[in-house]
């Protein structure tokens, strides 16, 4: 049994005209694979260069790990210098992952190796975001809490993405309190036995390689898992409408601080009672007797 799968639309020299047409308004992703051909970064970034332009930076780096008992869940695993993160993805597979790295704070000169694509959308240009991750790393399949429009350009290795669109959520396991499926779950060979409900869900999968850009609407899943180490720099178009602006500020000020206090009061109790309500939740919904 495998997920249902299809393969991410491919596009290349996109009008602005076009992808708001055919993508954009629709809420659909596509792989652009020359957004980004005529950037400096096209060229210029690998690890060696940000070695050299970031080396002493020092970044918090995450890990695989389940947060357990009273953790923060959005706790970092260590902190090191950008050139010794480097030197771990060098040496092989790691799980280490540095993640929503704002350029525009910690390395400004940076912002001159790219440029905001002309499609026909507003960016928020204060948050330029780089996304690091060794080899075999994974990102447990989630949503943006913001509700960004994601535009995800890789520049160093390759990486594959599983993108579920809103209305499969009742099959993904979703967690209570939290945007993300459970942690569990190994999206890359997920336990049909244990989760039957992901044969269900439909969903599209790419493998983005240098220099490519995928275009993730708002409120969609995506699983990451990176095949080599990675670097990737997202882009994000912020949500317009009352209804989203007023779901990401219930998220922000409700939802996270709701559930991190609930960690801190019930430990683990806590997390096993969301997990075992996300499974009967999603088997209900799937119409699968337990």
């Amino acid at each position: 049994m495998e997920l249902d799968l299809q393969n991410i639309p491919r596009r290349k020299n996109l009008s602005k005209e076009d992808f708001l047409r055919e993508y954009f308004v629709p809420k659909k992703p596509v792989v652009i694979e020359n957004l980004a051909e005529n950037w400096p970064a096209y060229k210029k970034w690998d690890f060696e260069y940000f070695r050299e332009k970031a080396g002493d930076v020092v970044v918090p780096l995450y890990d695989g790990k389940p947060a357990k008992g009273r953790q923060n869940s959005h706790g970092p695993a260590m902190k090191l210098p950008f050139k010794d993160y480097i030197e771990i993805l060098k040496k092989g597979p790691t799980d280490l992952r540095m993640f929503f790295f704002n350029l525009l704070q910690n390395c400004p000169e940076l912002i001159k190796d790219f440029q905001y694509p002309d499609l026909g959308i507003k960016f928020f240009k204060k948050l330029p975001v780089l996304f690091v991750g060794g080899e075999g790393s994974k990102v447990v399949m989630h949503y943006d809490m913001d509700l960004a429009n994601n535009f995800h350009f890789n520049f160093v290795g390759k990486k594959r993405i599983i993108l579920y669109p809103p209305d499969q959520t009742d099959f993904l396991y979703k967690v209570p309190y939290s945007i993300v499926s459970m942690e569990i779950i190994n999206m890359d060979k997920p336990d049909f036995e244990k989760y039957p409900a992901l044969a269900i869900a439909k969903g599209y999968e790419t493998v983005l390689g240098h220099g490519e850009a995928l275009y993730i609407p708002s409120e969609w899943w995506h699983f990451i898992k990176y095949e080599t180490a990675c670097l990737s720099l997202t882009l994000r178009s912020l949500p317009k409408s009352p209804r989203k602006i007023v779901e990401v500020m219930n998220k922000l000020l409700f939802t996270r601080n709701y559930d991190n206090f609930m960690r801190k009061l019930k430990g683990q109790k806590w997390i096993d009672y969301k997990n075992n309500l996300a499974i009967k939740r999603t088997h209900r919904k799937a119409g699968i007797e337990e």
